[in-house]
């Protein structure tokens, strides 16, 4: 056989097998490779090149495939089971920082330098380590920074504000194609959507990406850059309509003499108000 075509062929098999071989070891981020799983990696590369190119057997090439392949997954299988090999395997998370205070002998066995550190930190934003309340180490390298709570950004949950739950938006239209699943799947249908179409003055072949949100709002995307799609203002409409109607029954029920009109305006306005309340974590986030 020419060398040619044993190489060819040689290579589409090792090809096929690593992939399948890939596939076992499951999906991970390049960020969360461990040390272990380099090594690995650099050793299924190498010797599928050295399979491909003859320098070593088919075979026995295979064979040595299978090995770096079947005793990893084992190893990943007992790390699972037992925190010891976890930790033989992966290693442990080292603490860098502790209430601002810099670990110095953490920092050796981590082999960081001050610099590499602060490059860290910066990375995250952070640039005094006076602002870090802890700093730990992941087994995969990468810095994990905790702030301390007044430095931390302020949220809905600390600011006391509750908020409307969220749900996946919904693409439909795609390419000046309507998608008739994700308009199903929003209890929508074509005549809501081309009415929304016909409000926004956008024509449908015009439209590169239309998105539904989970109050029922229609995003769109032109194909055109320079021209600016009209942004939704349902939720803002809404809830000043409710406001409006709010100060509206407040001003009839001082206005009226009548003291059972008086009672039924004041009511009517209170459950508007508490409405209102209701709705506006949904209406203004």
């Amino acid at each position: 056989m020419p060398d040619v075509l044993r190489v060819f062929l040689s290579s589409a098999g090792i090809f096929v097998l690593v992939l399948f071989l890939v596939r076992l070891f499951g999906k991970r981020q390049n960020s969360q490779l461990t040390f272990f799983d380099f090594v690995n990696v650099v050793v299924i590369g190498v010797l599928a090149g050295a399979t491909s190119l003859g320098l070593i057997g088919i075979i026995e090439g295979f064979i040595a495939l299978a090995v770096w392949t079947l005793f990893p997954m084992a190893v990943y299988w007992a790390a699972i089971k037992y925190k010891a090999v976890r930790d033989l395997v992966q290693g442990k998370e080292i603490v860098l920082i502790n209430h601002g205070k810099i670990m110095e002998d953490n920092l050796l066995k981590a082999r960081l330098t001050p610099e590499d550190l602060l490059s860290q930190l910066r990375r995250r934003n952070v640039f005094k380590t006076a602002d870090v309340e802890f700093a730990v180490m992941e087994p995969a390298g990468d810095v994990s920074v905790m702030l301390k709570k007044d430095i931390q950004p302020a949220t809905a949950k600390t600011l006391g504000l509750n908020t409307g739950q969220e749900s996946v938006p919904q693409t439909v239209i795609m390419d000046g194609v309507i998608m008739d699943e994700a308009l199903a799947a929003m209890g929508l249908n074509m005549g809501w959507l081309h009415t929304e179409l016909k409000k926004a003055g956008v024509a449908l072949e015009n439209i590169f990406l239309a998105q539904v949100d989970s109050v029922g709002q229609l995003y769109l995307d032109l194909f055109d850059d320079a021209i600016q799609a009209p942004q939704p203002q349902t939720k803002e409409l809404l809830y000043a309509t409710l406001k409006q109607c709010e100060a509206a029954l407040e001003t009839y029920a001082l206005s009226t003499l009548n003291q059972e009109a008086k009672k039924m305006y004041g009511q009517s306005a209170g459950e508007v108000a508490a409405a209102a309340r209701e709705l506006e974590p949904l209406l203004k986030r």
